[in-house]
């Protein structure tokens, strides 16, 4: 005899339009897990912040994602938020999308496509390696320009006019 036929439960969860900010608080729970309680709910652990728009809204569009990278909700603007939870989520988001910025360019090297970058950033000297300039390297306006490397770390070139000529002349080589 074939097994009984049965609807599919939907799930029903608040909708990320329909969360009232207000609601929602921020906190960390043990100290290295993100809670995030939306009052009326329920209460989502190991909480993850992301930016909407990284390059063009830095400061807007924060999503909060559950443990399975589904977003429960954006804060259209930080503004709204209080200084507790605004503290938590700027130190998760500077955590996720580390920046350097690029000071000088010492060498690049341009193989097959793949680009072997020394340089001076903000924190120092670093290498790393650039696949498909194309694709890995984005205008962020005229003259600022951002890099992704092969590990997903992000160097910034802030303003390309700012450069010394040796290290602008290798950047307009590789790209």
């Amino acid at each position: 005899k074939p097994a009984k036929k049965h609807a599919v439960t939907p799930i029903t969860v608040t909708h990320p339009e329909n969360v009232d900010l207000a609601s929602v608080r921020l906190f960390r729970e043990p100290a290295w897990t993100l809670r995030l309680p939306i009052d009326g709910d329920r209460s989502y652990t190991r909480v993850k912040i992301v930016r909407a728009a990284p390059l063009s809204h830095p400061q807007r569009y924060v999503c909060f994602l559950d443990a399975k990278d589904e977003e429960i909700c954006m804060f259209p603007d930080l503004k709204q938020v209080d200084e507790q939870m605004l503290q938590i989520i700027e130190e998760e988001l500077d955590r996720r999308y580390l920046t350097s910025t690029i000071e000088r360019v010492d060498t690049v090297r341009n193989e097959f496509g793949t680009s072997y970058w020394e340089v001076t950033t903000n924190r120092g000297e670093r290498e790393f390696v650039v696949q498909n300039a194309a694709e890995n390297a984005q205008w962020l306006g005229e003259h600022r320009l951002l890099l992704v490397d092969v590990d997903g770390n992000r160097f910034e070139i802030p303003d390309l006019n700012r450069l010394d000529s040796k290290s602008l002349g290798l950047v307009e080589m590789v790209l």
